[in-house]
């Protein structure tokens, strides 16, 4: 702990040279050991199983030898050795692949000057690891949801699914450790799954892993790194930002952007990947979930859909190299799209956020955002929600839709229905005044509609200029074929379906799934 606040004084004060800051740290060196485990190593965690290696790291006196070794009861499973190098002194272990389960106990020696030191690890179990970012709908705890007497009840039935938060920190550069951790590795709780408003745990990454251990069962570690009311480029590298042609902070990220209705975050450039990702790049996981886009509504919005897909390739480039290959090259990444945030002004923004979050595709995964999952949320707006109608309070659903996303996508189930009807082929008929619209699976319409289908109309006069969005009426529907018709139009050049802030009530969007539980996401498609 001493040696992270001192990393952090240096690297945002600047105020030392490179000489006196190694001095300090051979100061701190002689006054005690340095010997430990980084931050997010603890008693009680969950490593990445097998086929991976976890990679298990620390810091320790540079030239010294550390063994790392992993104990099931008395018997001694594996044992890996590495040195301490650099200037500062990391060492670093590859342990053997473990298949899923514990508990085990991890035990480090630390061989320096004729002087052996250890430390020992308990209760370390071997699952999924998975890590939940993004911003305060993703920071809302399971006390802030709906039922969250009962949720929170069921915390102490599902002891092998353990939680870590990282604690919010911004850095001017990259990190090589958190700077301090909010919850250590625990055992769910009603009281750590409730803590307080938007602080730990995330309901959402709780719901999510307590579904994904129900199906598996076997152990999920859940890493919670999120900050509310944060745009995308904070959570974004250098690189991933440079190749969306961003290169430098705009004015208004010097003091930090506040958007109505939600919880003021940091929004400098790059300062919470630098905080909060980078120092994990270490840890062999084995996807993310993530949960945000509300700050880009207001922030870069005509970019995310470069900025969204680079933090997903950068990311996942990042924590395979930095696990040394362990972590998956193209690792599952689930998000939720866009739920609603107001009805009387609506904001114009959110429907764009939602496609851009696609990739301007629509659905996911699609061919820029390979091995992606999504969960649509614009039919979970909550009016009434106490925390602002941007934060509703339904994240079981939400949960359960990221959920099936990577029962399909990351542990690769078959036949398996997981996101919403979406359009394969429309058909204009201009004497008929219609449009018959096929999409990929039989559907359920079960709210029919007179504006949440849009053309894009050119009237008689037929001039570029005189294009306008304009109402189509769903008026009837067979397994997969939505029949919508349009008015006084000469040309349609394109056709929209809940291009909206809020474009539905509760669970009551026009098109679901047969079974009537996913519903169909917006979609824009030119003809």
């Amino acid at each position: 702990m001493v040696f992270m606040k001192l990393q952090h004084f240096l690297v945002e004060l600047g105020a030392m040279s490179g000489a006196r800051a190694l001095l300090l740290l051979a100061l701190l060196g002689s006054a005690g050991s340095t010997f430990r485990f980084a931050s997010y190593y603890g008693d009680h965690m969950v490593l990445q199983m097998a086929p991976s290696r976890a990679s298990v790291w620390g810091y320790g006196e540079v030239g010294a030898t550390v063994t790392v070794s992993l104990y099931k009861g008395r018997d001694a499973l594996s044992k890996k050795a590495a040195s301490v190098n650099g200037d500062v002194g990391v060492w670093k272990v590859l342990l053997d692949p473990v298949a899923p389960g514990g508990p085990y106990h991890l035990v480090a020696h630390h061989y320096y000057d004729k002087k052996v030191e250890n430390i020992t690890l308990e209760d370390v179990l071997f699952g999924d690891v998975w890590l939940c970012g993004g911003q305060s709908n993703m920071e809302m705890t399971v006390s802030q949801i709906f039922n969250a007497s009962k949720e929170l009840k069921k915390a102490p039935h599902f002891p092998h699914v353990r939680l870590f938060t990282a604690a919010l920190e911004t850095s001017q550069v990259e990190l090589e450790d958190l700077v301090k951790v909010d919850l250590p590795w625990s055992a769910p709780t009603p009281s750590n799954l409730g803590q307080g408003d938007f602080t730990y745990f995330s309901a959402v990454c709780w719901l999510f892993g307590r579904h994904l251990f129900h199906r598996l069962k076997y152990p999920i570690g859940l890493v919670e790194s999120v900050w509310g009311g944060t745009p995308v480029e904070a959570w974004s590298s250098r690189r991933a930002l440079s190749h969306c042609g961003l290169r430098g902070d705009p004015e208004w990220g010097k003091n930090g952007f506040y958007f109505p209705g939600m919880l003021a975050g940091p929004c400098d450039y790059s300062v919470l990947w630098n905080a909060m990702i980078h120092p994990l790049l270490n840890m062999t996981i084995k996807g993310a979930v993530w949960y945000q886009g509300e700050q880009n509504t207001v922030t870069n919005p005509d970019l995310y859909n470069c900025t969204f897909p680079a933090l997903i390739d950068d990311w996942r480039r990042s924590f395979h190299e930095g696990s040394g290959g362990q972590t998956g090259r193209d690792f599952p990444f689930g998000f939720v799209q866009l739920s609603t945030y107001q009805k009387s002004k609506p904001h114009d923004m959110y429907p764009a956020i939602r496609w851009h979050q696609t990739a301007d595709y629509g659905y996911a995964p699609n061919p820029r955002m390979a091995n992606t999952f999504m969960a649509v949320a614009m039919d979970l707006g909550d009016e009434q929600s106490p925390y602002g109608s941007v934060h509703p309070r339904d994240k079981q659903t939400v949960a359960y839709r990221l959920f099936l996303g990577a029962r399909a996508v990351a542990y690769r189930e078959k036949k398996l229905s997981f996101q919403g009807p979406f359009p394969r082929a429309m058909v204009v008929d201009y004497a008929g005044s219609y449009i018959n619209i096929t999409f990929d699976q039989n559907l359920l319409v079960t709210h029919p509609s007179d504006t949440i289908f849009e053309v894009l109309c050119a009237g008689d006069g037929n001039a570029e200029d005189s294009l306008r969005w304009s109402p189509a009426a769903l008026r009837s529907a067979s397994p997969r074929v939505v029949t919508v018709h349009f008015k006084g139009c000469s040309r349609v050049s394109a056709v929209r379906y809940a291009w909206a802030d809020w474009p539905c009530e509760y669970k009551a969007c026009p098109i679901y799934s047969a079974n009537g539980k996913l519903p169909a996401p917006l979609f824009l498609k030119y003809l």
